[in-house]
């Protein structure tokens, strides 16, 4: 970890509002499909309409013959021009302890599809419309062959195979903590809690949809591509070293302004590999842009964990032991990080923030003929911590607890930090007892039962919701690369490869770099999304801020640094003389001094330049407490959210009001996951939630005021700002607190476990299930 001095101030607490937001909000935005046409093609997708299917024949001479059309292309074309595959990382075992199964992910279907929105073949013309109507007229003989889209159903036996080499339809498997002990535990325990959890799949709705546009640079013969990607040097070295197969410095990726990016703009798509690989072949400018209908079909959905999950406690509800057997869907090919969210980010964080050193995890990452599952925000954490919040209250119902007094009992005490989960993460930091107590006191938990007999005078049922959560984030990667410029025209340039889709990355950075350096925030300029300028791992994971900000307080230590050898060499002065203030460099005890401008100016290019890695010691664990309250109208089953209060725990927040911002937009996403949000296939494959007529959002006015307040009390020890990620937090501490609240609503009828979404229709049939029994 990076030491940084003690003087030194890096702008932590203070609400700058978003430099960014001007830009935006006035459509001034680099959003890629606002690009200039500039002559370029057009390519557009033609995709399976079977979940299943050998590929018989491809006719596409009509197709070819249609105004317009420049060049049809199929998975053939690729194969015969050896263009690689999308590359997964093959780091985990098969049950049996052979290999993992990694189905080849072309870029276009060949000789097989394996699920409904596969890209079959491409038309390049010289309009979208054109190409559309190309498409049309392109003619597949298909095979169709027996799908399976359930991941339970998939593993049984007979079930249909959805790649050779897992005939059991299971990628790989994982297992943590010793069965035997857990067993030897839950038989002699005093009570044990049991339920079947579905975290179902859900697809993400970022703003913007997903475009690319690739061209061919005249003088240098260098592939530009400009695409939506959070990840621009991973994307960059895969479609070089994996599918173009040509050297890295050949390909530039430049990234703008993106409307949104919640983990699944990770990475390369089929469909910016394949306008790059036309524009290299053709040697034309080629752009793309997907229809919402393409993000359905076509890109990673999230989530998709089914679950059987048991606690054994003791008499006064301290935790024994934990077991948890969970199937995770990965689609039908392996989406990026589609494989290690259930087998490692979900185990991370499985036991909360609780002490639980017995347990036993049984998980398998299961193929299916749908879209493949990728990144979502939280990623593994929100389906993990969502399981052990529903055992925590199910075990209050049954032991008759109040659901702070069983979270109680088990909370990992601040004496036992560092501490060590079952699985081997260490948590630096936390105050989870205090957490709760401030969300009890700030939602005004007294005041309940007042409200509730308000709600019930008007025919509702009133319920609380509660949660603890925690999160883990950073990924594997525990430095980032930054560039700080100080220019001769007076400005200070940063370049870094964390990307910003929303986030205020430009602000955080900036405020950080006008309070270290001392100078006016308008004078700053961060630059991000050039592979020329800046390699490193990107933003997932909600590592920008305490790794990619670490590298930038970092490179302001070494701006400061570099400028006083210079001033010393120039004011022929001892380096220790040299104080360095307000951009200004000054002997001390004297009128002699030199700017940090002049300095660049007498530099090489004209600027002075460093070049930081910042380096952290470990994963951020940002957690914390939310309290909701719900009204369920029994006429409709309509669940309604009235109140909303976090206390959260992000360390030293840089700025607290982006913070809030980025909580409100995971709890929105968490009340989504909850109550409306599902990606639904039938039996032969088909997304019957293809559009937003049928796949529901929660709206604006679906939502309540949410309360956040920060708590700094526990800084982390793992980064030398002391700050921790913020930007999933929401969407992992929301869905278990909204459905404990519909539950808790729903108790007294003796509903007590429901599986989400919680939509009207099945919360309505449940009560009616419930009224039905009492009268019988």
């Amino acid at each position: 970890m990076n030491i940084l001095p003690g003087s030194m101030r890096f702008g932590a607490g203070q609400p700058v509002k978003r430099l960014e937001d001007k830009r935006l909000v006035t459509g001034h935005g680099g959003y890629l499909d606002d690009k200039p046409a500039d002559g370029a093609l057009w390519l557009v997708i033609m995709r399976s309409p079977h979940a299943h299917a050998d590929i018989v024949s491809i006719d596409a001479e009509a197709a070819k013959a249609m105004p317009g059309v420049e060049s049809v292309l199929t998975g053939a074309d690729l194969v015969a021009d050896d263009i690689g595959t999308i590359p997964t990382l093959p780091i985990f075992k098969r049950p049996d302890g052979s290999p993992m199964a990694l189905p080849p992910r072309r870029l276009l279907a060949h000789e097989k599809v394996r699920f409904v929105g596969e890209p079959v073949a491409a038309v390049i013309a010289t309009s979208r419309d054109a190409a559309q109507a190309a498409i049309e007229a392109i003619v597949v003989d298909y095979k169709e062959l027996p799908a399976v889209t359930d991941p339970t159903a998939a593993i049984q036996p007979g079930a249909p195979v959805v790649y050779e080499t897992a005939p059991d339809n299971i990628v790989a498997a994982m297992s943590y903590g010793d069965a035997a002990k857990v067993d030897e535990a839950f038989a002699k325990a005093a009570h044990t809690v049991s339920l079947d959890i579905v975290s179902q799949r859900l697809i993400p709705s970022a703003m913007e949809p997903r475009a690319t546009i690739a061209e061919i640079e005249k003088k240098t013969g260098r592939l530009i591509l400009h695409v939506q990607s959070q990840t621009p040097a991973q994307t960059r070295d895969a479609l070089a070293d994996a599918i173009l197969k040509r050297p890295k410095e050949s390909i530039q990726v430049l990234v703008g302004d993106i409307g949104g990016g919640f983990g699944m703009k990770t990475g390369v798509y089929p469909e910016d590999a394949l306008v790059a690989y036309a524009a290299v072949k053709l040697g034309k400018k080629i752009r793309w842009r997907g229809d919402r209908t393409d993000e359905f079909v076509g890109g990673t959905h999230g989530r998709d964990l089914t679950s059987t999950a048991s606690i054994a406690l003791d008499a006064k509800g301290k935790v024994l032991a934990y077991r948890v057997t969970s199937i995770g869907g990965t689609g039908a090919y392996l989406a990026g990080a589609g494989v290690i969210i259930p087998l490692v980010l979900g185990p991370f964080v499985q036991t909360g923030v609780y002490d639980l050193p017995l347990v036993h995890f049984d998980i398998k990452a299961v193929m299916t003929h749908t879209a493949p599952v990728g990144a979502y925000r939280g990623a593994g954490r929100p389906e993990a911590v969502y399981i052990i919040e529903r055992l925590m209250d199910a075990a209050a119902r049954q032991l008759k607890m109040d659901p702070r007094a069983i979270r109680k009992a088990n909370y990992i005490k601040p004496t036992q930090l560092p501490y060590t989960n079952a699985v081997g993460q260490v948590y630096d930091s936390g105050a989870f007892a205090h957490l709760m107590e401030r969300a009890a006191e700030l939602s005004d938990w007294d005041g309940f039962k007042a409200r509730k007999k308000e709600a019930q005078k008007k025919g509702l049922l009133y319920g609380r919701g509660v949660t603890s959560y925690i999160e883990w984030t950073g990924g594997r990667a525990h430095t980032e690369n930054v560039k700080l410029h100080a220019t001769a025209e007076g400005r200070i340039v940063l370049h870094s490869a964390t990307q910003a889709m929303g986030q205020g990355l430009e602000t955080t950075y900036s405020q950080m770099i006008a309070e270290a350096l001392d100078i006016p925030i308008e004078k700053i300029d961060v630059v991000q999304g050039n592979t020329d300028l800046a390699q490193g791992f990107g933003s997932v994971g909600s590592r920008s801020l305490f790794v990619g900000g670490t590298a930038v307080a970092v490179s302001t230590v070494d701006m400061i640094a570099k400028a006083r050898e210079k001033a010393a060499n120039i004011l022929e002065a001892s380096i220790e003389d040299i104080e360095y203030s307000g951009g200004t460099l000054t002997i001390a005890g004297t009128d002699r001094k030199i700017s940090l401008f002049e300095i660049a100016a007498k530099e090489k290019g004209a600027r002075l330049s460093v070049d930081t890695t910042g380096e952290v010691d470990g994963p951020s664990w940002p957690n914390g407490a939310h309290i909701c309250e719900i009204e369920v109208d029994p006429e409709t089953g309509v669940s309604r959210v009235v109140r909303y209060t976090t206390v959260d725990d992000v360390g030293n927040a840089v700025n607290p009001m982006l913070v809030a911002g980025q909580i409100h937009g995971g709890v929105a996403q968490g009340v989504g996951q909850a109550l409306y949000e599902n990606a639904a296939y039938n039996d032969d494959g088909q997304l019957l939630t293809a559009s937003y007529q049928d796949y529901c959002i929660p709206r604006a006015d679906n939502l309540p005021p949410i309360n956040v307040t920060l708590d700094p009390s526990a800084p982390c020890k793992t980064n030398p700002l002391g700050a921790k990620g913020c930007g999933e937090s929401g969407a992992i501490g929301g869905p278990p607190c909204i459905v404990s609240g519909v539950l808790d609503a729903l108790a007294p009828l003796g509903v007590t476990a429901l599986n989400t979404p919680l939509t009207p229709e099945k919360v309505w049939r449940a009560i009616q299930d419930a009224k039905a029994a009492q009268a019988a």
